[in-house]
């Protein structure tokens, strides 16, 4: 059997999947990164725009700060930076120049691995990503086979989108990605064959998600077929939406006698880490789900199931549930059966919503799902029901969108801004409210250093500065605090 390799997820899609790309900030990052550069991975799975987006807005903290600093930790281990196609930090396509720029200035800051993961698996788009991020100076380029279940997601569809990845140049790797979980075992073997015979010895690699619990199994299938690297998260940050633990998938692939090229004991480090970090902020701990075939069908993540129900309760419509999720359905089907994933799962539910309630089916359409029709982001999989696009584009609104201006090349944004900024923050500037970036600068330089043991002794003080009792036992992993208040 060959040798596998592991690309490490925590800090980027783990922390997405379970604390929504906000429980992590420069100092937790970077307490971890010697051990992570120790390790061996194949990359670290590191950031996307929305992740550096996020940096600005909710922890006044410079993305390009902490890539630059991970970068020096991490020389051996190639940082990735995700992208969903033509779009930086926006949803909204950006002009090819724009995304040019972007991966030019990624790579200037550290980044080595490019992943393209458009939604739709458009291998056009991807293919033209690729030769923007190598002639931007990128060293690998990563480009997706995005699962879905849908009667036009077959191994032929595969297969044609495999074999135009594998002709190009610019393309070092294929992986199969498989953002809700969906894969069996069965059809992770059909799939990593399909791309296989296409890819003609390009590696692949595979990342799922343990959503409904397939993820371990479909790691084995494709261990077994030798494929080159599994992609994993670490203690706290993974399992549930996130995807499988490092040290459990290890553990298996040792047990089925396969060699993984990885640092167990730092492997075990990190998975530690990650836990005492998720305890001591109290950050939701991924755990294992069962299997739960009704998600087969309609796909919504957990997050979004939930939210569905608690809105539908909260406005006495809680008997519409199975009809909106039978609508979800024929709407994605004339919609050209996009993925059922950020932000088009948000799309595909409020419209079914819409026209469940509403007096006549799409008698209401949101701007989202008109600029999605439009093409803002990015090309559907097959042409959008004629009948649906119609009545769309004959929208006032459609119109108005149709008229706006298209996305303006760099030279043209720049006027908008004082002379002389860096590229860094011109690409900020460019696509962030104004406010954000200046509370962002005027914050300074980030912390570097994180505990998590540290942090749970400064909650607990906090919590008894705060309370009259006389007596006060505080209990925390790896801390206990005992306080008396003294007579006056």
């Amino acid at each position: 059997m060959s040798t596998l390799q592991f690309v490490e997820t925590s800090l980027r899609d783990g922390n997405q999947s379970l604390w929504g790309a906000l429980g992590l900030d420069t100092a937790k990052t970077l307490t971890i990164a010697p051990v992570m550069e120790r390790a061996g991975f194949r990359a670290i799975d590191f950031t996307t725009s929305t992740h550096m987006g996020v940096a600005v807005r909710y922890k006044k903290e410079d993305p390009w700060e902490r890539i630059r600093l991970m970068a020096e930790i991490c020389k051996t281990t190639p940082l990735q930076f995700m992208g969903t196609g033509f779009r930086f930090i926006s949803w909204e396509s950006a002009h090819p120049d724009f995304m040019a720029l972007a991966f030019k200035t990624l790579a200037r800051n550290g980044i080595r691995r490019f992943c393209m993961a458009d939604p739709m698996t458009d291998a056009d788009a991807m293919i033209e990503c690729a030769r923007m991020a190598k002639a931007g100076g990128a060293e690998i380029v990563v480009c997706a086979l995005v699962y879905s279940i849908s009667p036009i997601h077959d191994d032929a569809f595969y297969a044609e989108r495999a074999a135009k990845l594998a002709a190009c140049p610019d393309v070092d790797i294929v992986y199969v990605k498989d953002p809700g979980g969906l894969l069996t075992p069965k059809r992770a073997r059909a799939l990593v064959e399909t791309a296989q015979r296409e890819l003609k010895g390009k590696p692949l690699e595979m990342h799922c998600h343990c959503t409904i619990g397939l993820g371990d199994l479909a790691y084995a299938e494709a261990a077994e077929l030798g494929v080159a690297a599994l992609q994993c998260a670490s203690g706290a940050a993974a399992d549930g939406t996130s995807n499988p633990p490092a040290e459990r998938v290890l553990a298996n692939l040792c047990a089925l006698g396969h060699d993984v090229d990885v640092d167990a004991e730092a492997v075990r480090e990190i998975g530690g880490y990650f836990t005492a970090l998720a305890r001591a902020e109290g950050l939701p701990e991924g755990k294992p789900a069962g299997f739960d075939a009704a998600y087969m069908r309609h796909q919504l993540p957990g997050g979004m199931v939930s939210t569905m129900r608690r809105h539908l309760a909260e406005s006495r419509l809680d008997g519409i549930e199975q009809a909106v999720i039978e609508e979800l359905g024929r709407v994605r089907e004339e919609l050209g059966w996009p993925i059922v994933m950020t932000p088009f799962s948000q799309i595909l539910l409020g419209q079914a919503v819409i026209n469940v309630t509403g007096h006549e089916r799409y008698a209401t359409v949101p701007d989202e799902l008109i600029r999605y029709a439009l093409g803002r982001f990015g090309r559907p999989n097959i042409p959008i029901d004629g009948n649906i696009m119609d009545r769309i584009r004959a929208l006032p609104r459609a119109k108005e969108i149709e008229a706006e201006a298209g996305p303006l090349p760099p030279e043209e944004l720049r006027k908008r801004f004082k002379k002389g900024i860096s590229d860094e923050e011109f690409l900020l500037r460019a696509t962030m409210p104004e406010g954000q970036v200046d509370a962002m600068l005027a914050a300074g330089p980030a912390p570097r250093r994180y505990e998590p043991a540290s942090r749970a002794a400064i909650e607990a003080l906090r919590q008894a500065t705060q309370s009259d009792a006389a007596h006060i036992d505080i209990e925390r992993p790896n801390f206990k605090l005992s306080l008396r208040r003294s007579a006056a």
